[in-house]
């Protein structure tokens, strides 16, 4: 099921902020310094971060309430974006590999199992209002999302 077909039978408000929240990780090794990296290029966690706030009519925010493409136009990410091209996630895919550290949009933990080997997690989240989910049906396979009801937290995989 959608996610728009679940949040129209969940009744959710159009207002309700949705945490959506994708991870995944990767063997690393611990004596090169490169666990983050690694984590990237053997991971889409970028790449489906990149797709859904590249998503004509989604308006993604941090979990600090600052909207992702302002975070990169306050880093002068955006000003060679030529409007038109039809490559917009692939910029903002460029844009995020090759400005991980500066950005801060997805998180990174590495767990050691010893002195040489580890694994390295990358985790994106956004906050997203459920009409916006409702009325583009983008495709978040991989994804789980998050929100506020009367009864608690609820959380389901899309």
């Amino acid at each position: 099921m959608s996610i728009a077909k679940r949040l129209k039978s969940l009744k959710v408000s159009p207002d309700t902020m949705v945490a959506l929240t994708y991870s995944d990780g990767a063997d690393c090794f611990m004596h090169t310094e490169d666990q983050i990296e690694t984590a990237i290029s053997n991971t889409d966690v970028l790449e489906k971060f990149s797709n859904l706030i590249a998503t004509s009519g989604i308006h993604a925010q941090t979990k600090w309430g600052s909207d992702v493409l302002d975070v990169f136009r306050e880093n002068d990410l955006l000003s060679d974006y030529e409007r038109g091209t039809h490559l917009f996630e692939d910029h903002i895919l460029e844009a995020l590999s090759e400005n991980y550290y500066d950005l801060d949009l997805v998180e990174h933990t590495t767990e050691a199992f010893d002195h040489k080997r580890g694994f390295c997690t990358l985790s994106a989240e956004v906050l997203i209002p459920a009409i916006e989910l409702i009325n583009t049906d983008v495709y978040l396979g991989g994804w789980t999302a998050s929100l506020a009801t009367d009864a608690g937290t609820l959380s389901f995989d899309v």
